[in-house]
């Protein structure tokens, strides 16, 4: 008995390592995106099928058949609609850190448990607690502040464009978060590899449209950086997410994902020297600390959207 608590404890122990690491390295993307000098429709599709053929190499040589009959046609056409809304949500926040800050599009992109939470009572009806209304006014207070409406950090059209996307990419990922709520009984890398093949071939006739089916040229650094996004914030992030979230309960899975706008809002000040003011730093806590308050308030197990797809 007492080596059964021992390896479960080691276990968790693990699973929380490998949680955490996935998330700090999703918290690094925004960076990385900065020095990319990709069109972001052709990251985004770069990120997708790098991404998607990772995991299936990771299955074949964790000698994991991929399970068709789980699928389903039903959850099949759910996830390849998903897919493509995680595609076209990639794009929005790449666009936004190349008009804002990394921790300003950050902090927009993670009012989406916000979003899911409003959207709640009318796709999934269910209903929204006072505590929850709470954090909710709360975290759009945050984003006020972030946005620099109040205060001398408004940043001029660019700023404000940026913010937009950011907030646009944040409601294609509560779409994504309430429709994997009617998608049940397929196995999580079998999931996320049709949804990250689907977001690649989703962008195919959008890159077409703008003249992005082309080579761009780029330093050795820069491919590098690409590779960088493809494999370690795409396929190697997943690998952990997925590894750690069979071994944590849901709710840990949900708080522990809020290191990574903490991480963005933290490595953005010191590698990219992005001014944090009173306002922004204000906002970033309102934003945060809300959404993990609003997990808190929740019903046990009433997860608002701690699948990690957007990144």
């Amino acid at each position: 008995m007492k080596e059964q608590y021992q390896a479960k404890g080691k276990q968790y122990g693990q699973a929380l390592q490998m949680m955490t690491g996935s998330m700090i390295i999703y918290g690094t993307i925004g960076i990385f995106r900065k020095f990319i000098p990709l069109p972001s429709d052709a990251l985004a599709f770069s990120r997708g099928i790098a991404g998607g053929v990772f995991l299936l190499l990771l299955m074949r040589v964790r000698g994991q058949r991929f399970a068709w009959e789980k699928t389903g046609k039903k959850n099949f056409i759910l996830l390849a609609v998903t897919g493509a809304i995680i595609g076209f949500n990639w794009i929005l926040l790449f666009e936004a850190y190349n008009y804002t800050t990394v921790a300003v599009a950050t902090l927009c992109y993670y009012m989406q448990p916000v979003i899911v939470l409003m959207l709640s009572p009318l796709v999934l009806k269910e209903r929204i607690s006072g505590k929850q209304m709470f954090f909710a006014a709360l975290s759009v207070a945050g984003m006020i502040l972030v946005s620099g409406v109040i205060g001398d950090n408004a940043g001029g059209p660019g700023n404000t464009r940026g913010i937009l996307l950011g907030l646009g990419a944040a409601v294609l990922y509560a779409a994504v978060v309430l429709i994997n709520k009617q998608i049940r009984g397929v196995p999580a890398y079998e999931k996320t590899v049709i949804q990250l093949i689907s977001a690649a071939a989703a962008l195919i006739p959008y890159m077409a449209a703008h003249g992005n089916l082309r080579s761009f040229p780029m330093n050795g650094t820069e491919t590098v950086l690409l590779l960088i996004v493809c494999l370690v914030h795409t396929g190697i992030a997943y690998a952990l997410y997925f590894g750690a979230i069979e071994n944590l309960p849901a709710r840990s899975c949900a708080l522990l994902s809020y290191i990574d706008p903490v991480t963005a809002v933290l490595l953005s000040a010191l590698f990219l020297h992005e001014a944090v003011t009173v306002f922004s730093a204000a906002g970033a806590v309102l934003i945060i600390g809300s959404a993990i308050g609003s997990e808190l308030a929740g019903k046990k197990g009433d997860i608002a959207g701690y699948e990690k797809n957007e990144v």
